[in-house]
């Protein structure tokens, strides 16, 4: 099978829960990022919510007025990354404040562009985990991934997994089950399964992204459109 080594992978956890060990959110990650570090992977789990990351569709909000903004930090290392993974409970139905904001900040970039001309995203490979213990994770998975994809990331095939507990209080993912050895969730072959299926497909994505030299040129960039091939230049009623 495949090794991966001189790949890597950012691992974002927007968790609402400020202790990164405390985090359920993490846990999901971590089985993510075990079997592309398995395979040789260097893999960086970020905690959002560790670090002082302002809100706002800029860059650096220390250009508004905050005293300090951790972002551009944490983008360098993503723009460093092959890989990203944004990890996000559920809240009221949706994904995380966090991971809102996550994607905004990432989009705030949307007006830069890579080397070859494309917008500055194209050439990585992105997925999500999500957890909770109400219903969601297709929805919050579909929103997330549908933004990823929309600056610019490639999604492959399952680029998602989750796991949800019973509807309303009990345990979270990883927590303590009365009368098992097995904390809840660990044991559930489904989100097992997709977790491992959606790491492999995020390395074979990325190793082949990278074997390409990125995303193909051609139509994405606006200096490679020849006369006719131009929504522009299309005729409505052509066909």
């Amino acid at each position: 099978m495949a090794r991966f080594s001189g790949l890597s992978a950012v691992l974002l956890n927007c968790s609402l829960v400020h202790e990164a060990r405390k985090s359920h959110t993490r846990r999901l990650l971590a089985r993510v990022g075990g079997v592309m570090r398995a395979e040789g992977v260097a893999v960086d789990m970020i905690h959002m919510l560790e670090h002082r990351i302002g809100f706002g569709m800029v860059k650096d909000t220390t250009s508004i007025g905050d005293a300090r903004d951790d972002w551009p930090g944490i983008h360098r290392k993503i723009m460093a990354a092959d890989i990203l993974v944004i990890g996000t409970p559920i809240w009221l139905g949706v994904k995380s404040s966090v991971a809102t904001l996550a994607i905004e900040r990432l989009y705030a970039y949307s007006g830069d562009k890579n080397p070859q001309g494309q917008y500055l995203y194209y050439g990585k490979a992105a997925g999500c985990v999500v957890t909770g213990n109400e219903d969601g994770v297709k929805a919050v998975a579909m929103e997330t991934l549908y933004a990823l994809s929309h600056i610019g990331y490639t999604i492959p095939p399952q680029a998602d997994c989750g796991w949800l507990g019973e509807i309303g209080p009990g345990p979270s993912y990883g927590d303590a089950v009365e009368g098992s050895d097995v904390p809840a969730g660990y044991d559930s072959t489904f989100t097992n399964t997709n977790a491992t299926i959606m790491a492999w497909n995020l390395m074979h994505m990325a190793r082949m992204l990278r074997e390409q030299g990125g995303f193909p040129v051609g139509g994405n960039v606006a200096a490679t459109w020849r006369e006719g091939s131009n929504a522009a230049d299309q005729d409505p009623e052509g066909f």
